[in-house]
């Protein structure tokens, strides 16, 4: 905006300057040329007197040189002829013969171009009835003389004139331009997560409305977002009394493997509620482009997680196998979301395959990334676009829609993303690329990532 704004006024103004300025130059020029030939013509007019009186060569001579013009060489006198004799005159004389002859016919004033110059020719009536023929040489230096330097003049004043349209031009240009990019920088900050951004209301006015709007609009959504934050703590809170009493009742099952791995259920669910709770009550915004607090040992926490499911594993007689996870590898990924997505992988599988159905989970790590791979031996998944968007499907086959969307935005949350495909066994295989070098919110890159697949058969664990 700020560079239209002065090319529009450099346009106008460039236009005005040549409109004005080029009629001027036009007009110095002539007037430079009239004041030349009026003061020749004065310089004529002065032998006027003389010649009406008498036509006596000395006198005349002393008339001629009494002038600025003849005392320059560039006035003289064209006498007519007397007797049978020629045409007679004194100084020196440039205007041919032909040139004298039509001003004495016409008896008025004329100019006749000469090397050099021009010749005013001015006639005179003497007292014989005969007409007598001044001539004044005008050099050409004379007739421009002072107009270069009008010209120059008139081109400063141009382009004075142009200098200031175009600083008047950028100094508005910033006042409107300002408040337009930090209304432009405040949205990006805003999308980036940064919801304590606001606006200064200064400028224009339909940009300080914008700016009203922008803040009003963003302690909207900062209302908004606590609200969702004490609506989640408050249901997540509602949870304790079902669970108070799902441990009472786990309490009273007494000894046992089952038992025990109930309670231990119990515990971790009330563990997690109490996370939720304090989660929602104490989230803040993040601000934008800053990296993640901490990461986490992937490896670690497969294996922690993976020892959770393989009770419930046994008990449905379910092949489980793990690889890769054997050598810590260091990912930009909170340790509870890591876990949180773990689960949901592996809480998926147990809820949509049959009891008996083996699976596994691989990891594999580049330059870059690492890359986790659930893989199981299910029916599969029929629509992968679907299933990714299910997080607004509102319970479609018996799900939340939530488990793949908690993955999905634990790896986009690193640059990386989520993908379906078909396993090796013939079911459903979930790849998770979690980027290593790309800051939060960076859209992951686009190529081609060929999902790298273990070899080996259900049924072999290795760690």
């Amino acid at each position: 905006m700020r560079w239209a704004l002065i090319k529009v006024c450099l346009a106008v103004t460039g236009m005005v300057v040549l409109a004005f300025a080029v009629p001027l130059a036009l007009v110095v020029k002539e007037m430079a040329s009239d004041r030349a030939f009026s003061q020749a013509e004065r310089q004529a007019n002065a032998l006027g007197p003389t010649l009406s009186i008498t036509t006596d060569r000395e006198q005349l001579l002393q008339a001629v040189l009494s002038t600025e013009a003849g005392a320059a060489g560039r006035m003289a006198v064209h006498l007519p002829a007397s007797g049978g004799g020629g045409e007679a005159g004194m100084g020196r004389a440039r205007a041919d013969h032909e040139a004298v002859e039509i001003a004495r016919e016409l008896k008025h004033a004329g100019v006749t171009a000469v090397p050099g110059g021009s010749a005013f020719l001015q006639p005179f009536a003497l007292g014989s009835g005969k007409i007598c023929i001044v001539e004044v040489f005008v050099p050409e230096a004379e007739v421009g003389r002072g107009v270069a330097f009008a010209w120059l003049v008139l081109a400063g004043v141009g382009i004075a004139l142009v200098t200031g349209s175009v600083l008047v031009a950028d100094r508005l240009g910033i006042r409107m331009t300002r408040p337009a990019e930090r209304l432009a920088g405040a949205a990006q900050q805003l999308g980036r997560g940064s919801l304590e951004v606001r606006v200064p209301e200064e400028g224009p006015g339909e940009l300080r409305r914008a700016a009203q709007a922008f803040n009003a609009m963003a302690g909207q959504v900062v209302e908004l977002l606590a609200n969702e934050r004490e609506l989640a703590a408050d249901l997540s809170h509602r949870l304790r009394t079902p669970l108070t009493v799902l441990r009472l009742n786990a309490a009273s099952l007494g000894e046992g493997t089952a038992a025990e791995q109930t309670r231990a259920a119990v515990a971790h669910l009330e563990r997690e509620v109490d996370t939720i709770i304090r989660a929602a009550r104490d989230a803040k915004p993040r601000t934008a482009g800053r990296p993640p607090v901490a990461g986490c040992d992937a490896s670690e926490v497969i294996r922690e997680r993976m020892n959770f499911w393989a009770a419930l594993a046994e008990d449905e007689g379910r092949t489980i196998s793990v690889a890769g996870a054997g050598a810590p590898v260091f990912v930009p990924v909170q340790r509870t979301d890591m876990a949180a997505a773990l689960d949901a992988l592996l809480g998926n599988v147990f809820q949509h395959t049959p009891e008996g159905t083996a699976f596994s989970l691989d990891m594999h790590r580049s330059q870059d990334a690492v890359i986790i791979l659930v893989s199981d031996a299910g029916p599969g998944i029929a629509d992968p676009e679907a299933a990714l968007a299910r997080g607004n499907d509102g319970g479609r086959d018996g799900s939340t829609g939530l488990g793949l969307d908690i993955v999905r935005q634990m790896a986009e949350a690193t640059g990386g993303d989520v993908r379906i495909g078909r396993s090796m066994y013939g079911g459903a295989e979930i790849r998770v690329w979690i980027q290593l070098n790309a800051l939060p919110g960076e859209q992951p890159r686009r190529r081609d990532r060929r999902t790298p697949r273990r070899r080996g058969r259900p049924g072999v664990t290795s760690g």
